[in-house]
């Protein structure tokens, strides 16, 4: 099953903050993307808002078919 398509927008952030969420995003290996979704998912979590949790891809090798004999 194919995850959604994103919702894809320009953000535009002051420097200095962009450079924040760089380093954060580095320090818990992730993108500079998945780590502004963190932040922002925490953010509505703390003010008490529900979000759907995200379709993950799946993530490894398929599992092997048998062939049939």
């Amino acid at each position: 099953m194919a995850a959604p398509a994103k919702k894809a927008f320009a953000l535009r952030l002051d420097p200095a903050l962009h450079a924040a969420v760089e380093r954060a995003a580095a320090a818990d290996l992730r993108s500079i993307n998945a780590e502004v979704e963190c932040l922002l998912r925490e953010a509505l979590a703390r003010r008490g808002v529900r979000v759907a949790e995200p379709v993950r891809a799946r993530r490894g090798r398929p599992p092997k078919q048998e062939e049939p004999q």
